[in-house]
């Protein structure tokens, strides 16, 4: 099993929730999160005075999957996920050893 994380721009969340429904994945954490990558922020202007954003306001995505739909997972991710601009965001993957259902206590890809 893996778990993946992906932090994307926030108008991107909707178009990303669909393609992976139509994918047949299904059970997702979302966080509201905020950062910087090579970015480093970006200024704005507010009552003719400019100002700096140091912490880009972006979406945490959390899937967990089967090392089988891994590659599915990612690809989808990515194809709608992306404009070609900076601060489209990352993707992580990290292994997991276990997960259990609190309700009935199936373990591993059973509790997915």
């Amino acid at each position: 099993m893996k778990k993946v994380e992906a932090i994307i721009r926030h108008f991107k969340l909707e178009d990303v929730k669909n393609a992976l429904s139509e994918q047949g994945i299904s059970g997702m954490t979302i966080t509201e999160v905020r950062g910087f990558g090579r970015q480093k922020g970006h200024t704005e202007m507010y009552r003719g005075t400019e100002y700096a954003v140091d912490f880009v306001p972006k979406v945490k995505l959390e899937v967990v999957v089967s090392d089988d739909n891994l590659k599915n997972l990612i690809d989808t991710i990515m194809r709608s996920a992306q404009t070609g601009q900076i601060g489209d965001g990352k993707i992580f993957v990290t292994d997991l050893s276990d997960s259990i259902r609190i309700r009935t206590g199936e373990t591993g890809e059973e509790a997915l």
